[in-house]
Parts: C-alpha cells; structure tokens; sequence
C-alpha cells in the first residue's frame, strides 16, 4: 500500500517561486564588473529568470541543453541559474582560474551551445573562442553601453536579450531527476571529470545545509558567498537562500580584503562562506587597520581545512563563529560541518576550541565510513585512520560521459581523503590520501604540520610535503611564505614545534618562498609543490 500524498517533483524553479511569494521584498545586492552597486529583489528576480527563460527558448536551447557561465558572484549569474536549470537545460558553471587547455577541453567535452561571460574575461574569451566549435552563441552579461568592442564571432548582449523578452513564461514540471548542473572536478590529476547534479539532488542539498546543525541559514541572514559560483555552485548558498528567504550580497570580482570588508559592513552581513586564502586576506587587513566586524556573526570555511590559528582569531579577536566544513564536488558538495552536541556544552573554553578543529559531523542525506587497504571498515574510535568513502542523496554515482568507469566501491563513493571518525560521528581529515608521508613504516600528516607553522605570528602560509629520504623512505619538507614585515629563521621555526607534534615528525627542513603555488578553487597546489622541489636534499 502506498501513501496518499501529492506527487510534486523536486524543481529547482520551485525555490524561486517559493522566494517571490514570500520574500518578495527581500534584497540581493551585488557589486557589479562595472564597478556600481546593483540592488533588487526576489520579485524582480523572478521576472527577470522568466524573461531569460523565454530568452534561451528564442536562442533554440532545449532540454538537455547545456548552457555555460564564466562569471563572477552576481545577480546575472543567479538569474542564469534559475533561467537555464528551470527552463529543463543543464548549466554548466566554468571555473575561469584553470588554465587555457582545461577551459577548452571542459567547453568542448560538455558539448556548450551558448556560453554567457562577465566582461572581466573578454581577453579570455577572445583567445579560446575560435577553439569552441560547438559553441553557437557568447552572450557578454552587461548592458548595451557597456558591450565591449570585442572580436568575437556571434556576440550577443545580456540585457538586449532580456529587453526582447516579457515575463510570461511558466516553468515546465518534469522528472525530479532530469539534470540540472554540471561542475567539473579541478583536475589536478589528468583531465577534469564532470559531475551532472540533478533537481532532485539540488533541491535536497539546499534543503539539508539550511538545518540548525549545519549552515543555519534563516530569513534573518544577510549572506555574502565569498566562495565563487563556479566553484561547486557556491557550496550550494544560491539555491539555499531562496528556499529560507535571505538577503543576498554578491562581492563580484573585488574578493581582495578591503572591498570584502567595505561590503560586509555597507549590507550588514551576518554570514559569509569561503576558503582559507580569501580569509587570510581580510583577517590581514583587518589587523593592519585596526578594524572589527559590527554584523557578522558566522563564517563558513571549507575547501581545505582551516588552520586553527585562524578560526582563534575569528572567534576570539573579532567575534565570529567559525563552521568548519568538508565537500567535495562529486558530493554538491557539503559532507559535514562542524557544531557541538548538547553534551558539548559543557566542556571548557578550550575543550570546545579543539572540537571545532575538525571538519565536523555529517547530517542526514549522507553516510560516511573510513575503510583500511583491504577495505575492511574501521571503527569510530577517532583513533583509527582509514580511507574515507561515502555515500548519499547528492553523492556522484558516475561521472559525467562515464569518464574513467564507476569511480564507486560497493557502492561508496572514495573521497581520496585519510580520515578518522569519533563515537560521535566527528571527522577528521587527516591528509589527502596521496599528500601522507610515508616515513619509516609510520604515516605523518601534513595538515597537522600545517597547522602548526600557521600558528607561528611570523607564517603566513605553509605546505607541508615528503622529500625522498634514503633511510626513511620520505620526510617532510615545510615550505613557507613570511608575513610582510615578519622574520623568522629555519631554527625558530622547527624549534616551535617542540611540545606540539611527536618529535619523530618534527619536519627535517625549512624552504622560504615568496609565494606557493594554488590550484583553481584556492587550495595549495601539492602537485606542483612536489614537482618545485622534486630534486631538493635535506640536510645531513
């Protein structure tokens, strides 16, 4: 016997809907490519979406479609993820920090028909252009005054096209499965895969990352993503904050420290998500002008994981709640993020410090395990360090043309992440699967001496990797960037050391560089560290 409930399909347009009904009034403020402050509303974004859909219909897009964007945070980007996913065409965001030969092999491998640019990457797309075949139309996202005079074939002007167009389109209802994203993982290792999200699985995630326990995200957040569009659907927040009827604020191309902060306090901010590295540069300039936050209250941090030195100074120099959290794109991709139980409540000031150091708890929708090399699965002891895999609602089960065969492994998904689980469900990343050292038979986590160098007041970034030991297979070599204006010796550093990590794993050296290398969505690119010093000797 079946239940006696409506059969209404998960629909990405249905967010939207639900924002213009009864957020009508709310705002979306977005600092614009043009440099001026935009401001509107749910209402007026709903109207627009409609005009776009009606838009794409003229420019013959169909279902199944995809429709790509390389684009800042904005609300052009936000009325093109409404318009294309629920008109029942796929969009296809493009991370534009890849290089040239990643950008062209994802536009050709996704097949794009239109692809819709900010004006920042104009250069950009005059180069590679030529090289798209499939693609039939650019569309640059601004108004007619600001249309570049650029040389590219079959321009077109975003709000010419949505002048055309009224607001009568009704949004098509179909299968809650049908496809409705499509991100591509970095590729760091060969070409990036793409991950095809559907409205069922969109629609859930927003739904989970909105709980108390996880972003808690209500009407009353005012939320700047600093985290970007293109990279993994801004950890989901677009879709979110329609469903609860937030105010968004989108920084657009100005993610330096200064205009972040300018912004932020301009809209009174509550709540923000991003990487480390954006954060080091606004925590930097909020230290060199003496500044503190009167709004914001949370932030989100994710990407890799947060060096403890600055979710101390979040919460104990300005105020600020720190959520740690751990995704992946093949997950939508939040996987857990970091809160206390009620039994937490009572540990001390620095009890409670510690706990928030690691990624956090998962929340229904998902399920974790941590597996050996035989994948026989560990306990939840927070001791035992294993494989992590997953599964869940909004977790790939394939890649985007099958590339590569199922990546599954009895039906989990392998993150390539070493972590451990708690009794409580707390988990701990404990490196990257291919970052561990290897020294002596016994494993050395490079996060963990991360951590420790960031803590240092002269460390601006470190990276932590293994260099070829003769006796010990491998050691682990820190690399360091200096704080302006700071001084620190080798010495110095490996003596702070000293009473915080086994002495064992104590790194064998220090390198100073003015800069590390980052891969496109702002991590520290190991890859390429490993490859800068593949021929480095360690002392003795």
């Amino acid at each position: 016997m079946q239940g006696l409930m409506m059969q209404m399909p998960l629909m990405i347009s249905a967010l939207l809907t639900h924002a213009e009904k009864n957020h009508a009034d709310t705002e979306i403020v977005s600092r614009t490519v043009e440099g001026d402050i935009h401001r509107y509303t749910y209402r007026d974004m709903g109207r627009r979406s409609r005009q776009l859909a009606n838009a794409l219909k003229h420019l013959k897009v169909k279902p199944g479609d995809r429709v790509a964007t390389i684009a800042w945070n904005g609300y052009r980007h936000m009325e093109l993820y409404y318009a294309v996913s629920g008109s029942g065409a796929i969009i296809h965001t493009i991370n534009p920090r890849l290089f040239p030969e990643q950008l062209l092999y994802i536009i050709n491998h996704a097949e794009d028909g239109i692809i819709f640019f900010d004006l920042t990457f104009t250069p950009l797309i005059e180069k590679i252009a030529a090289q798209c075949p499939k693609v039939r139309a650019w569309v640059a996202m601004t108004d007619h005054s600001h249309l570049p005079p650029a040389r590219i074939e079959n321009l077109l002007c975003y709000e010419d096209l949505l002048d055309a167009e009224k607001d009568d389109y009704v949004w098509p209802e179909f299968d809650e499965n049908t496809a409705a994203c499509l991100c591509y993982t970095s590729g760091t290792t060969g070409n990036p895969k793409g991950v095809l999200y559907s409205h069922r699985s969109t629609a859930l995630h927003a739904m989970a990352v909105c709980m108390p326990d996880v972003f808690n995200m209500s009407a009353r957040s005012v939320v700047l993503p600093v985290v970007p569009m293109f990279h993994v659907n801004a950890w989901g927040i677009p879709y979110a904050a329609p469903l609860i009827g937030a105010k968004l604020v989108f920084p657009g191309p100005a993610l330096d420290g200064a205009s972040i902060y300018q912004l932020m306090e301009q809209e009174k901010v509550n709540y923000s998500a991003g990487v480390p590295t954006v954060w080091l540069g606004l925590l930097n300039h909020l230290k060199q002008h003496n500044l503190k936050f009167s709004t914001l209250q949370y932030t989100v941090i994710g990407g890799s994981a947060a060096p403890p030195a600055m979710i101390q100074s979040f919460q104990e120099d300005y105020g600020v709640r720190v959520l740690h959290a751990w995704g992946m794109t093949e997950m939508s991709p939040l996987g857990t993020l970091n809160t206390p139980k009620e039994k937490h409540l009572s540990m001390s000031k620095e009890e409670l410090f510690k706990l928030s150091l690691n990624q956090g708890r998962t929340f229904f929708g998902l399920d974790l395990k941590i597996v050996d090399d035989d994948g026989k699965s560990l306990p939840r002891d927070g001791q035992s360090a294993g494989h992590l895999l997953v599964r869940g609602q909004w977790v790939i089960h394939d890649y985007y043309k099958s590339d590569g065969g199922s990546p599954l492994k009895d039906g989990w998904f392998p993150t390539g992440d070493m972590a451990t689980i708690d009794p409580d469900g707390y988990l701990q990343i404990t490196d990257r699967s291919k970052d561990v050292i290897k020294s002596g038979g016994e494993w050395i986590s490079s996060i963990d001496l991360e951590n420790v160098a960031m803590a240092h007041p002269a460390v601006a970034e470190a990276g932590v990797i293994g260099v070829h030991h003769p006796k010990w297979e491998e050691r682990p070599l820190l690399v360091v960037v200096k704080r302006a204006g700071q001084d620190v010796t080798r010495e110095e550093l490996l003596k702070f050391y000293e009473g915080r990590i086994a002495k064992w794993q104590i790194p064998d050296d220090v390198a100073f560089v003015n800069e590390l290398p980052h891969t496109a969505t702002g991590k520290i690119s190991k890859l390429q560290l490993r490859q800068q010093f593949k021929d480095y000797q360690l002392p003795g």
